[in-house]
């Protein structure tokens, strides 16, 4: 069981993610909604964001899943619908 994945948590998983590639975006902002491909995230760190997020929560994301998972909040939704919460 785990928490909720927050926006929160998500931020500091890209962070740490991404190293000092973060340094120059804005991940404080508004970033819900916004493509990854505008935060200049590309495809290699979400892969690598959501493979974190699947040791942290223990969870299996489908590659499938993955290719859905364009702005911060499709993996907040997906991974909040999926983890079993306790």
């Amino acid at each position: 069981m785990s928490t909720p994945l927050t926006l929160d948590r998500l931020r500091q998983i890209m962070r740490a993610t991404l190293g000092s590639a973060a340094d120059g975006l804005d991940l404080d902002g508004e970033i819900l909604d916004t493509p990854f491909a505008d935060l200049e995230v590309d495809s290699l760190a979400v892969l690598e964001i959501v493979t974190q997020i699947q040791d942290e929560y223990r969870m299996r994301i489908p590659d499938d899943a993955v290719d859905t998972m364009k702005t911060p909040r499709a993996v907040l939704d997906y991974v909040n619908e999926h983890v079993e919460v306790g």
